[in-house]
């Protein structure tokens, strides 16, 4: 089965002046079947509210989020990171536990 990635943001931080957000709190997630596993995150952000790209605070989507967040991280490696999690879970090398209490 096929690792399936959900990037999300749970919440922002803003300036109350002129709404730019300043802090991207993020998470991806990786599932496949049973397995799991998630990477939670904060980016800053710098912006210019005067910009002709400049986005209100309640005009911005998760996907806008997603996007900036996705331009300060490695997509690639946050996801690769959780695809090697997923995979030792799958495939443990190592144990613990008492043997007499088996």
């Amino acid at each position: 089965m096929a690792i399936t990635y959900t990037w999300t943001i749970p919440t922002t931080e803003r300036n109350l002046s002129d709404g730019g957000i300043t802090t991207i709190h993020w998470r991806c997630t990786g599932v496949d079947g049973d397995y799991s596993a998630a990477s939670y995150g904060t980016t800053s952000r710098t912006y210019d509210s005067s910009s002709s790209d400049f986005i209100e605070y309640n005009d911005v989507t998760e996907a806008n989020c997603i996007e900036w967040v996705q331009e300060d991280v490695s997509e690639a490696e946050i996801e690769a990171a959780l695809a090697a999690k997923i995979e030792a879970d799958k495939n443990p090398t190592s144990a613990a536990g008492t043997p007499w209490a088996a």
